[in-house]
């Protein structure tokens, strides 16, 4: 693929191959360039590892690089940050952030948690470094069932900010968990309405979905899992057809790696894009490209939020590997 974008300098605007161009920065920098399924496709075809938060905190904990470029949302990008303070972690848009992590305030969260001082705190990555710093142990949708199955019986939980992934993880552990009340906007703006209409236009297809949708969504759901759950039971399913109901921007490795298959995005409640997530679509390749070039913008994380922050996710990476 031959992607150009013009880029000014002070007296002309030159085409630049951007795809050739990343490859230079990534040798000059010993760069690493980690992206999300939600990406757009171009950033997704560049990237060195394409994956979900699991696997992307699993990459950002082991990889050698001396600059890590993060194709996500701004919690990702501290998430590595977390775990590499000497590196250069870069984010094409620092206004990438995440409505999830937005619904959970720090000064909200620690008057929640102090009303519940017996309660061992987990919380979903998507949340800021500061509530991560306030957790026991940090999870994603691929291992939440796993990490609170871990946790004894009869320890008190608060599951955050994640309320959908909350109540689908008490039903499949029938543990009782505090939940706090956020939600990620694209995930709660799928309509049950339409995807049974899309079962009715597509009866052989199956219908799978992520845990962050609302529960009568779920109900549908042949199969529900992370994202790379999503993209693996896809190629490995004997059906030829799938109605997907998470962000969009999966399907780009999933008509990569199975092109007989049929993918159908699941509609949201309107006639709008919202199954694209509006922060994840802030970065670009020419973002990309600049963010490197120009070595900015850095994410920084204050130290002792950092280093509180440090335990929860080392704690997940250790469970996550039992």
């Amino acid at each position: 693929m031959f992607t150009t974008a013009p880029i000014k300098s002070r007296s002309t605007e030159v085409s630049v191959d951007l795809f050739e161009a990343i490859e230079i920065l990534k040798k000059e920098l010993n760069a690493v360039i980690l992206a999300h399924y939600y990406q757009e496709p171009d950033i997704q075809d560049v990237a060195d590892y394409i994956g979900d938060s699991l696997g992307l905190s699993q990459k950002a904990a082991s990889t050698d690089a001396d600059v890590i470029v993060f194709a996500g949302v701004h919690f990702m990008a501290e998430t590595a940050k977390i775990l590499n303070p000497d590196k250069l972690v870069l984010l094409p848009d620092l206004n990438a952030g995440c409505s999830l992590a937005d619904s959970c305030p720090p000064q909200a969260f620690a008057k929640f948690k102090a009303a519940h001082p017996d309660h061992v705190v987990v919380s979903y990555i998507n949340c800021t470094a500061a509530i991560k710093a306030m957790s026991d142990i940090i999870c994603t949708s691929s291992n939440a069932v796993k990490i609170v199955n871990q946790i004894p019986v009869d320890q008190p939980i608060i599951f955050a900010p994640d309320q959908n992934l909350g109540r689908y993880v008490m039903a499949q552990t029938g543990r009782d968990l505090a939940l706090w009340q956020g939600s990620c906007i694209v995930h709660e703006t799928f309509s049950e309405k339409k995807i049974v209409q899309l079962q009715m236009e597509y009866p052989d297809a199956e219908v799978i979905a992520h845990p962050e949708c609302e529960a009568p969504v779920l109900h549908h759901a042949n199969f529900i899992g992370s994202t790379t759950a999503l993209l693996k039971y896809a190629q490995q399913s004997e059906r030829d057809q799938f109605i997907v109901v998470t962000e969009s921007g999966i399907l780009h490795q999933m008509q990569k790696q199975a092109p007989n298959k049929l993918f159908i995005p699941a509609p949201p409640m309107n006639n709008c894009a919202c199954n694209e997530c509006p922060h994840m679509r802030l970065n670009t390749l020419e973002k990309l490209y600049l963010a490197m070039k120009n070595r900015l913008p850095e994410i920084t994380l204050p130290e002792d939020i950092r280093v509180a922050a440090l335990h929860p996710i080392q704690r997940m990476l250790e469970m996550s590997a039992l």
